[in-house]
């Protein structure tokens, strides 16, 4: 969701629950936990007919916590990652597939 805030500071709560998956009542909820944390401040379009129109700003706070939640999803993707090379390791050793691969690779290099 800070992602999103941050690529696009116009962006409607609508359209957040849309790309995230959620109900607009959870975005709203969730963007004004943002606010409330002191991730994002919430300005008016100052030029804007309407003034339902706002921008979402990531404050200096807000792009740390961005930075380290990006931090930790990356690392337990590659965790993820090692763990399902390994599983998939095992699994074509127990078929007799890796000897293939091996034999294919050395070949292949010729």
């Amino acid at each position: 969701m800070m992602r999103l805030l941050d690529e696009d500071p116009t962006i409607s709560t609508r359209e957040i629950a849309r790309r995230v998956g959620i109900s607009n009542g959870a975005a709203y909820y969730s963007v004004t936990a943002l606010i409330e944390k002191g991730h994002i401040k919430l300005k008016n379009f100052s030029r804007s007919k309407t003034k339902a129109k706002y921008l979402y700003e990531l404050t200096p706070r807000g792009i740390r916590a961005k930075s380290i939640l990006t931090l930790r999803f990356l690392e337990r993707k590659r965790d993820e990652f090692r763990a399902l090379k390994a599983e998939i390791g095992r699994l074509e050793n127990e078929l007799g597939l890796e000897d293939e691969n091996e034999s294919d690779n050395s070949t292949s290099s010729v």
